[in-house]
């Protein structure tokens, strides 16, 4: 299993990083860091613009446009609002939310970053990764997470869309 599960991000990390307009591929993929000397847990969703504005225009308003240099300050609250609902973490037994630092473009790409601060410890982390599974019948939500060394993938899919790592 854990075999399939990389040959699949082998297979599918190109697609999400290449610059094309349109795609047929829906996958965002998230990555989750354990820094110990900072009590943190620090996190970066990599999510395909085009498919993020057409979730944010369905649920929030549908003139938004992203990447615009005039995009308005609610796209940060859209945005933190969506992922709150689609991103859920427990961490040691406790659930836990995120800050919303920021938001960053590259390529066909938007960049969101998350931080869990005044985790001094990770035991265990559950995570729910449901982002756009809303929208596209076919998305699938690559998880990689790191912490004490140890590296981690998952590949999530609507109907599995959660995952465990005891670090304990």
């Amino acid at each position: 299993m854990k075999a399939i599960q990389i040959a699949l991000i082998t297979l599918i990390v190109p697609l999400i990083t290449a610059t094309n307009d349109l795609h047929e591929y829906y996958v965002s993929v998230t990555t989750i860091e354990y820094v110990e000397d900072e009590q943190s847990v620090q996190i970066i969703s990599q999510i395909f613009i085009d498919d993020f504005e057409k979730v944010l225009q369905q649920r929030y308003d549908d003139g938004i446009i992203l990447t615009t240099k005039d995009e308005p300050e609610i796209v940060e609250t859209y945005m933190n609002r969506y992922l709150s609902e689609k991103l859920i973490f427990n961490i040691n037994g406790n659930d836990v939310k995120f800050n919303f630092l920021g938001r960053s473009y590259k390529d066909d790409i938007v960049y969101c970053y998350l931080e869990i601060e005044n985790v001094s410890k990770l035991k265990f982390i559950t995570v729910t990764n449901r982002i756009l599974f809303d929208v596209f019948d076919s998305q699938q939500n690559i998880l990689r997470v790191k912490a004490y060394g140890k590296n981690k993938s998952f590949l999530l899919v609507p109907d599995n869309d959660k995952c465990m790592l005891n670090f304990d």
